[in-house]
């Protein structure tokens, strides 16, 4: 090629280098604008310390009944004979099912480790920076759902069906441990409670979380992953035999207690204490009032848009 064309080839390429790298660089400072506009504040801090305190104080208390095996083991062979009194104990042919695919119990295992807590985690700081009116929702129906569900782990400990007698034979193997030679990988003792069956947040939270991401956007590939999601770990937990089938059940009211607790609470504050009230205006306690039962002030302050005449 003549040294003139072959510096011609060489500068369009460059220049198109340049253009590509500049549009990348503007479709990333777009995506990342909340992020990097960010200045954390007190509430911030308090947001942090707020979650510091409440996620370790809910696993320590949820694992104070370690030792009421039999109590657990009894409960649990109840919600097998009650299942069984209507049907749907199908959770031992629906492992045996997927027994045969290895590789498919090992992405279950996977998921039912890092698809909870981790998951959940990564989508909380979505909904902060690039959704906030959604965040304050979920972190409170979590945090209320968590304490109600909090009741009956403690005076009603219950074994998943992995921890079943095998002498009761109901055939049922614990996956993550035959894959892992641990119950609970990368989880501190402390914060384990294997007698957490009923009800699961597992399944719960994971619900929870797929409705604010639900809320959050109209992108309909989020949406189906919203919806997925919980789905997915409704079929993990039986598949896995960490939970009954009863279990996810009976966590969609208790989410749905702690979704109604947040909302009412949130309606009877601005009742009391709306934006226009004195109190509102002239005391700084309000602001922290709303932020916790879960109002965004940002939205309270948008104007109403007034239609313009054509």
């Amino acid at each position: 090629m003549p040294k003139g064309l072959g510096r011609i080839a060489s500068t369009t390429a460059n220049i198109s280098f340049r253009a590509n790298l500049h549009t990348l660089m503007s479709i990333l400072n777009h995506a990342f604008n909340p992020v990097l506009r960010w200045r954390p504040g007190l509430k911030d801090g308090a947001e942090v310390l707020l979650l510091a305190l409440a996620l370790p104080l809910y696993y320590l208390v949820r694992g104070q009944v370690t030792q009421r095996v039999s109590e657990a083991v009894d409960r649990g062979v109840s919600i097998v004979r009650i299942e069984q009194s209507l049907g749907i104990f199908w959770e031992p042919d629906l492992q045996r099912a997927a027994l045969d695919y290895h590789w498919f119990v090992d992405g279950l295992n996977y998921f039912y480790l890092f698809g909870h807590l981790p998951l959940i985690a990564a989508l909380a700081v979505w909904l902060y920076f690039w959704h906030r009116p959604q965040y304050p929702l979920m972190r409170n129906a979590f945090l209320i759902s968590g304490a109600i569900a909090l009741i009956f782990y403690v005076n009603f400990p219950t074994a998943p069906p992995r921890l079943l007698p095998d002498h009761l034979g109901f055939g049922l193997t614990d996956t993550v441990f035959d894959q892992y030679n641990t119950g609970r990988p990368y989880t501190f003792g402390g914060f384990v409670n294997e007698y957490a069956a009923f009800p699961s947040m597992h399944f719960g939270w994971n619900m929870l979380v797929g409705l604010a991401v639900w809320l959050a956007t109209k992108n309909p590939f989020v949406r189906v992953f919203a919806v997925l999601m919980p789905f997915g770990m409704f079929t993990d937990i039986i598949l896995t035999a960490n939970h009954y089938l009863l279990d996810p059940i009976a966590a969609i009211p208790v989410v749905g207690l702690g979704l109604a607790i947040t909302l009412g609470g949130r309606w009877l504050v601005l009742r009391v204490l709306s934006p226009e009230s004195r109190a509102a205006r002239e005391h700084g306690w309000v602001s922290w009032v709303y932020w916790l039962v879960a109002i965004d002030e940002a939205t309270l302050r948008q104007p109403e848009r007034v239609p313009q005449p054509a």
